[in-house]
């Protein structure tokens, strides 16, 4: 039997940043993963670019049953800790819109990063490893799995979600959890596209490839003003994903799709410049005529001039466009989601060290959490200083 003094399920952001700060506490730490090479993921993050932090980390970035939870950890390991990382290893990088930071080159440079800091410090990794059983012993936690057992008194589950399982998405870290009997929040996919009942569909699946400045809100109060996509399925873009995260099935979401304009004083304006103009080619300069059209003939709206509007007409002009309710029938799920939203129970955890409050030496970090950051580089974020808590502490 291999004996550690820190095994760590999942080679991916978090579990691999853990390793780094374990090893670096002279901890001898053992990182294992079924996949057939560590941070798959992160790879394919950011279209390959990754998208590691921002510059504006906040609680308020972060959904959870508990709000608070994650403050500790985003405090004692910030985005500047781990730009700083970045900037020491000679990787490139630019912001994009709302902070969001990526790699000038490939994601893999972030990869080759984490696994060099581990080599540093001597961390096994050993992939294509499948884990059969997990028991709690007096000295400590014995894994089987299909090579040798291995032990360790601390075990840490950084096995991520359930988002794409096509890369290896799987539950065990919610079953783990469920054994040593921890509470788990209901997983959903979150930051993913919607998709439409079959009358909407058929009616808006002709906008496909249209993209336009929106806000939506979710029943919740929650909103987002990002871009929205219309896709032959549904909606996505950035205002759509980060909105999925807060709907729940059932609900409705409002779309203001001129966020920017007050319809009342730009047809006023129109009907005074151009009163013979309708009233649809005017709008169409700020917003594509396709989309107007649709939106118009589904809320059975007339053209007419600019001069013949009567004050119920620009009411109804106002409500389709800035006020347009919606109930999406679901969402892609988690083939396409790039986070769930859920996991385990973030009373059940110190927020001070990741350990479970139950079982002595079991920590549980990154995306496994119910911890769930909004679109924009928050959630690698959340793995790097949950990762780095638990290995100070492991």
């Amino acid at each position: 039997m291999e004996k550690y003094d820190v095994i760590i399920i999942g080679a991916g952001a978090a579990g691999l940043m853990c390793a780094i700060e374990a090893g670096k506490r002279g901890k001898s730490v053992c990182v294992l993963d079924h996949a057939k090479k560590p941070g798959k993921k992160l790879l394919i993050s950011g279209g390959g670019k990754c998208n590691f932090t921002n510059y504006t980390i906040d609680a308020a970035n972060y959904l959870s049953q508990n709000p608070h939870f994650c403050k500790s950890a985003l405090a004692r390991f910030s985005q500047w800790d781990f730009i700083a990382m970045i900037e020491a290893s000679g990787i490139a990088y630019h912001e994009r819109e709302h902070g969001q930071l990526f790699c000038d080159n490939k994601a893999k440079e972030i990869l080759d990063m984490l696994l060099a800091e581990c080599n540093k410090v001597a961390v096994s990794i050993h992939c294509n490893r499948h884990i059969k059983e997990v028991k709690k012993e007096p000295a400590g936690f014995v894994l089987t799995t299909d090579t040798k057992p291995l032990q360790a008194s601390a075990l840490v589950i950084a096995s991520g979600g359930l988002s794409i399982p096509k890369m290896g998405a799987t539950s065990f870290g919610l079953q783990i959890a469920e054994q040593f009997g921890l509470g788990v929040i209901n997983p959903r996919a979150g930051l993913v596209p919607f998709t439409l009942h079959d009358h909407d569909k058929a009616h808006y699946e002709k906008l496909s490839g249209v993209s336009v400045d929106a806000r939506i809100t979710a029943e919740s109060g929650q909103a987002f003003r990002e871009a929205l996509l219309f896709t032959h399925r549904g909606l996505s873009g950035p205002a759509s994903l980060q909105i999925s995260s807060y709907w729940m099935p059932g609900q409705s979401i409002e779309i203001n799709l001129l966020p920017e304009l007050d319809v009342s004083e730009y047809l006023l304006q129109g009907s005074s410049e151009h009163p013979k103009q309708s009233w649809k080619k005017h709008l169409s300069k700020a917003l594509p005529r396709r989309l107007i059209e649709a939106r118009t003939q589904d809320a059975g709206l007339e053209d007419k001039n600019l001069n013949q509007l009567t004050d119920k007409d620009k009411i109804d002009i106002l409500e389709c466009l800035q006020h347009w309710r919606i109930k999406p029938n679901g969402t892609e799920g988690y083939r396409t989601a790039e986070v769930t939203v859920g996991g385990v129970d973030t009373n059940e955890i110190s927020s001070k060290t990741m350990q479970s409050n139950k079982v002595e030496g079991l920590y549980f970090i990154g995306e496994v959490l119910d911890v769930t950051g909004h679109l924009g580089g928050y959630n690698f974020q959340w793995a790097w200083a949950s990762g780095y808590v638990a290995g100070q502490m492991v």
